[in-house]
């Protein structure tokens, strides 16, 4: 891995801070993320802009399951977004922001935007 492809990471909170089916929001590189543990045990992390409300409020959504896609459910319109890639599962036109996420010695960080697939 060269020096231009590494990631730096941020550290956001420990994972017994972030209840299960919860979600935090934390300060990233200047832009506002929500991260999320699921009852699977998986911790990702989106914007937590809302782009349907237009305000920062993803990280106080509700967390579940459709089908096998762990998502989180806007607390303003209720919009869900594909927690593994942004896709809002409502509308196939948006999508939000998606983050890496490292946890390391139950530590939670996260690193760089990811492109859109």
């Amino acid at each position: 891995m060269n020096a231009a492809t590494e990631t730096t990471y941020t550290t956001v909170c420990r994972l017994d801070q972030i209840e299960v089916e919860g979600g935090v929001a934390a300060l990233v590189d200047g832009e506002a993320v929500a991260v999320f543990r699921t009852h699977e045990g998986e911790v990702f992390a989106i914007s937590n802009y809302d782009p349907f409300s237009r305000a920062s409020v993803l990280a106080r959504g509700i967390v579940g399951t459709r089908g096998d896609i762990p998502f989180v459910a806007s607390p303003m319109y209720k919009q869900a977004f594909d927690l593994r890639t942004g896709q809002c599962l409502d509308d196939a036109a948006v999508r939000v922001p998606t983050y890496d996420v490292l946890v390391t010695d139950r530590v939670v960080s996260v690193g760089r935007k990811r492109e859109s697939p």
